[in-house]
């Protein structure tokens, strides 16, 4: 891995933990962020000993808090749509094909909120806060939110969360459905480390057709989402490690997945 100016990436056996590291300005997204993380998870994805990865925040008061709102002065529409659509760190985690969990510590807001919701699964401390502000500065959320949000917590709650503005705290997010499970805070990196390595220990293949399956169902009808489950529950059997899976199991012991 490169030396980055705005990330950390450290390899924790099969958990990779990818982490936000401005904490002077709350890991605000800024332009060197998007590439930066963009470049990292592009080479994360072809390391076969990656098997979920983990992104988080530096420090102790944020995740992050959302864009780097000093890029945003002088800004054209068109400038600022060609910078969006460059800076595809929101639709390149959620098409990792790895698992990704978001281990939220603090804020997260904005573009912030965002990054989670790309993420697959979400686990907060409880000191952590959500919310998709942009309302306040005159704009809408475009990094995802009015999408990835209204998928997760359904309609009503995210036009409450996007036209108010207001904040939300960790209880009221999980209520909601936006996180997996909340933690103290001391107890977060632990938790959120055991749920990965137990994920890491399942087939590498068999994770991305269940990713892939999962995400579908969001975006397509039933018809068509039955139709590709079985494709990839098909594609399964193909693999080394659906016959050790199931040789483990008549055997009556822990199976050792190859991703082969």
């Amino acid at each position: 891995m490169p030396n980055y100016e705005t990330i950390l990436v450290e390899k924790r056996d099969a958990v990779a933990v990818l982490t936000i590291n401005r904490p002077d300005k709350l890991n605000a997204l800024n332009s060197k962020v998007h590439l930066e993380a963009v470049a990292a998870l592009d080479e994360l994805k072809s390391d076969s000993a990656v098997r979920v990865l983990i992104i988080t925040g530096a420090g102790e008061k944020s995740f992050v808090a959302g864009a780097d709102i000093s890029e945003f002065a002088g800004q054209t529409p068109v400038s600022q749509r060609a910078g969006f659509l460059e800076r595809t760190l929101f639709n390149s985690l959620e098409n990792f094909p790895k698992p990704v969990i978001a281990m939220v510590n603090g804020f997260c807001l904005g573009g912030g909120c965002e990054l989670a919701l790309a993420c697959d699964i979400r686990l907060a401390s409880e000191k952590a806060r959500f919310g998709q502000p942009e309302i306040n500065l005159g704009i809408i959320p475009g990094g995802g939110g009015t999408q990835r949000l209204t998928r997760l917590v359904g309609e009503g709650k995210s036009m409450e969360m996007i036209l108010t503005g207001d904040l939300i705290d960790a209880a009221t997010a999980f209520n909601l459905g936006l996180v997996n499970h909340v933690y103290a805070p001391n107890e977060l990196e632990a938790k959120t480390m055991e749920m990965a390595n137990k994920i890491a220990e399942k087939s590498p293949i068999a994770l991305q057709m269940a990713k892939e399956a999962v995400k579908l169902a969001a975006r397509s009808n039933l018809d068509e989402g039955l139709r590709r489950e079985i494709d990839l529950f098909a594609i399964c059997f193909s693999t080394e490690d659906k016959e050790e899976g199931v040789t483990a199991f008549l055997e009556k012991r822990k199976p050792v997945f190859q991703g082969k």
